[in-house]
């Protein structure tokens, strides 16, 4: 497929399924070589197969973003193997809700271990690549959640707030050496995540958006293009909302 992003590779975490999904697709379809990274339990390969079988280069990375060294091997073979690494999107995420008074210390460290931790893991080594190559972008997945905060979601906040203040410093840090680093909020998309919503929950959402619907995949894909591609090249440290008005 040739492209914008023709020549470039891009390494997508949480790529089995959802955002990650449409993500790694989308930067196949503009001409990345796209390395798809999720717990090796997940459905990932079909992904691969659907980026092939649509005429793009793609590969499967197991990888458990908790994991530092796992992190570090992954970054060292997607730079080995496919010729370097332009374009980190960090998108591997979960939940584990529950109001703060009765959150137990497992289920706050384990959202913070994936949400915030794994961002970490992973922007550590590829900057390391980015910076010798002179040439890269960091794009991360963080939430509406993390600006505005939510009932019930203290640990799950505090991880997407988390990613705002690490991609401001690093934007910081890094632009110098022509990397740009920036922040996508989604608001609720449809993903497996959000189809836990009972019909009820889901109505009261819709009342409180200016787009009465809710995002897609897909909505997310296309500022993830933006970003990496030379239009983006300009923007950094930047959180872009895209909620459907349910944050402004």
């Amino acid at each position: 497929m040739a492209g914008m992003l023709e020549g470039k590779v891009a390494l997508v975490t949480g790529a089995a399924t959802g955002i990650g999904a449409a993500c790694a697709k989308a930067l196949a379809r503009d001409g990345a070589v796209v390395a798809c990274a999720s717990l090796p339990t997940d459905p990932t390969q079909a992904v691969v197969d659907s980026i092939v079988a649509a005429g793009g280069k793609a590969v499967v990375k197991p990888l458990n973003v908790t994991d530092s060294e796992w992190c570090e091997r992954v970054v060292d073979e997607v730079t080995t193997e496919l010729g370097g690494l332009h374009i980190l999107l960090n998108n591997a995420g979960i939940t584990d809700d529950g109001l703060f008074m009765r959150m137990k210390p497992e289920s706050w460290r384990k959202v913070l271990s994936v949400n915030l931790d794994g961002v970490y893991n992973m922007s550590h080594p590829a900057v390391k690549v980015m910076v010798k190559q002179r040439d890269g972008r960091i794009i991360s997945i963080s939430s509406v959640i993390g600006l505005m905060g939510n009932a019930g979601q203290a640990n799950y906040a505090a991880s997407k707030a988390g990613i705002i203040g690490l991609t401001k410093s690093l934007a910081r840090e890094l632009g110098s050496r022509n990397i740009t680093v920036n922040a996508i909020a989604p608001g609720y998309i449809q993903t497996p995540m959000t189809e836990k919503l009972t019909e009820d929950q889901r109505k009261a959402l819709m009342a409180n958006l200016a787009i009465p619907r809710l995002g897609t995949p897909e909505d997310i894909a296309a500022v993830v293009l933006f970003l990496a591609g030379p239009a983006g090249s300009y923007v950094t440290g930047e959180v872009i909302n895209v909620s459907g008005g349910l944050y402004m």
